[in-house]
């Protein structure tokens, strides 16, 4: 006995309603923009013919306002599974071209679903947002929705990978749903972000703005630190998607995606002190460094335009992945501010949930001094990057390329923050502060009875250098681990890498740490 004709004709005709709603002028339209629609971002996020859609056919329950009766394909939200590579992946695609994408309580319900599917099976979320906000037909059901949104946002922190995709408007409370995700991708022409518009801001405050100014990719992965990735198009921000994903372990129970085929070959690099200025005062080039050090010189840097005196970001040491977290001497002279602290201690937390390696790059002179930032809270935002750091149980390995001073050499994962090996390069200082600084607090009265006081200065700095700020001072007291030629630094730590993966700390029983925020 087969189903009746009608049946099936019937079944056909819905999905075709459904996947079909946009009229093929419109569909142009978006492309010559760079855009996809919310089921072309699906498909080419999945190896073909894995995506399986959940909820196809959910219908709202609205009735006021127009709303009864009407047809809205999806609600809005296109939901499901597919694969990306051998990982399966969970993900929801908003629809612009319904109802605007907004949100109301059947869209939350379809996202919710995934969600906790995404959480019992353990595979990450990857969520494409274009939506003009909550459905305000639906009142305070759009709000509940939302409510249920961010709830399970937080339940899968730090659970499965969660990334936001933001690729049209993103408006009002709806931005905290990618606030509260691991990672943030967002398209630079076509997609916004904000609590309130300059509309708003011009009603409440007076003050004129633009959307550019409050509301742009630029400004969120330069200024804010919201985004994490710009993304030139639609396309682009899938590829980036792709890429991240590649690193990324599908839960925190999981290893991330080590090629441990991959031989370690003890193999000296000896560009790698070409790169080392001969005057310590002159900055070092870190991305050259960290080239230098990783496979095939491919690291994904993340958070690349926010706080640029520190680099972050996911590369491979000989098929390990790991976290590489370095200070960048090209701006600021690497030193650390609130911003790079913020960028770092939440880089080190992703790792660490997700059971990558760290590995950091040190050339850092201090904390930036300065009135704004005393008043700013430096001393809690860098007290983020220790309480991050301390908490890491992942393998730690630290290499000291030159500067390290004072507080800064701790919050760079010393040994004291438990690195499990730290490794200094001989042009490494370690001290309380830099040579320079120091001689004129410990020899004021000599420098000020010497004959030639520049002269004595120099000579004053560099027997400190000699005696207090070398390496050798610090590895006579086993405070690093070893003093090797940069050449060596590659398969140094390679071979480090592979002897720490297995690495297993236990800590005391408690619910959290207390991080000062």
């Amino acid at each position: 006995m087969t189903l009746p004709i009608e049946a099936m004709n019937t079944l056909r005709d819905r999905r075709a309603k459904i996947t079909d709603h946009i009229n093929p002028e419109k569909l142009a339209a978006l492309h010559a923009k760079g855009m996809l629609s919310a089921r072309e971002r699906v498909e080419n996020l999945f190896i073909q013919g894995s995506f399986q859609e959940m909820g196809m056919h959910a219908h709202h329950n609205a009735v006021s306002f127009g709303m009864a009766g009407r047809e809205l394909p999806t609600d809005g939200v296109i939901t499901g599974t597919g694969y990306v590579g051998n990982m399966q992946v969970a993900a929801f695609s908003q629809d612009f071209q319904v109802l605007a994408g907004t949100m109301g309580k059947m869209q939350a319900r379809k996202i919710v679903r995934l969600m906790r599917h995404a959480l019992r099976v353990g595979v990450p979320m990857v969520a494409f947002k274009d939506s003009g906000g909550a459905r305000i037909q639906e009142g305070v059901d759009a709000l509940s929705g939302y409510g249920d949104v961010f709830y399970y946002n937080v339940a899968l922190s730090g659970v499965v990978p969660q990334i936001a995709v933001v690729l049209g408007p993103c408006a009002g409370g709806a931005a905290y749903s990618p606030a509260l995700m691991d990672f943030v991708i967002m398209a630079r022409h076509n997609a916004y972000m904000f609590l309130t518009g300059p509309e708003v801001i011009k009603a409440v405050t007076g003050r004129t703005t633009t959307m550019d100014e409050v509301g742009s990719a630029e400004m969120h992965a330069s200024v804010s630190g919201n985004v994490h990735f710009i993304a030139e198009d639609d396309q682009h921000a899938i590829a980036l998607v792709k890429n991240l994903l590649s690193y990324l372990p599908s839960n925190n129970t999981e290893e991330p995606p080590h090629d441990l085929s991959v031989p370690i070959e003890e193999q000296a690099d000896l560009g790698m002190a070409e790169l080392i200025p001969s005057d310590s005062s002159e900055p070092l080039d870190i991305h050259a460094v960290i080239r230098r050090l990783v496979d095939r010189g491919e690291m994904l840097e993340v958070h690349a335009n926010f706080a640029r005196n520190v680099v972050v970001g996911f590369a491979r040491i000989s098929g390990a992945v790991v976290g590489i977290v370095a200070n960048n001497p090209m701006v600021m002279a690497g030193a650390l501010d609130m911003d790079a602290a913020d960028k770092i201690a939440r880089f080190v937390r992703t790792c660490n949930v997700y059971n990558i390696p760290l590995v950091t790059l040190v050339d850092v002179p201090g904390f930036l001094p300065g009135v704004d930032e005393e008043r700013g809270g430096i001393i809690r935002h860098g007290a983020k990057m220790l309480h991050a750091f301390a908490s890491a149980t992942v393998p730690k390995l630290t290499v000291i390329l030159r500067k390290s001073y004072g507080g800064s050499y701790l919050a760079m994962c010393s040994q004291e923050m438990r690195a499990d090996m730290v490794y200094a390069w001989p042009s490494a200082e370690i001290a309380v502060m830099g040579a320079e600084a120091a001689v004129k607090i410990l020899y004021r009265k000599e420098l000020k009875e010497a004959a030639d006081p520049k002269a004595k200065a120099v000579e004053l700095t560099q027997q400190y250098r000699d005696e207090f700020a070398s390496p050798y001072a610090a590895a006579s007291n086993f405070y690093i681990t070893d003093v090797i030629d940069p050449a060596d630094t590659r398969w140094t730590l390679a071979l480090a890498l592979r002897k720490t993966l297995g690495k297993r700390e236990l800590r005391p029983g408690k619910k959290h740490g207390n991080m000062p925020l």
